[in-house]
């Protein structure tokens, strides 16, 4: 089985990044640059994973997961944040995996040790 992972982020270079680690680890990557258009993707797609950014232009993470979580297509997708902010001040719940940025292939294997 391949898995679905959709990342939604605003930062070329970041959004460059992850998709090269996650296309490493034989994950099927698909991109979105904000929040919207990730949302839209999810429901078109149904991803088994969402990487999530949370600071994005016009609707934000929070959005995002809040969205996935009503919807009951996308409810059951793992969601993994990622984020400059602290830990303590993303505040999100119903999320499987924090990436902090800036985070390396390690990090990014960790955080999806569960769906790889």
């Amino acid at each position: 089985m391949v898995v679905k992972v959709l990342v939604i982020e605003d930062d070329q270079d970041i959004l460059g990044l992850l998709e090269c680690h996650l296309r490493g680890m034989g994950l099927d990557v698909a991109l979105a640059r904000s929040g919207e258009q990730g949302l839209e993707l999810a429901r078109a797609d149904l991803p088994d994973v969402v990487v999530v950014d949370i600071v994005l232009p016009g609707k934000d993470g929070r959005w995002v997961i809040r969205e996935l979580r009503s919807d009951p297509r996308t409810k059951h997708c793992q969601i993994v944040v990622t984020s400059m902010l602290d830990a303590d001040d993303i505040g999100v719940g119903d999320v499987d995996a924090l990436l902090l940025k800036p985070f390396d292939r390690a990090a990014v294997r960790a955080a999806l040790k569960d769906v790889s």
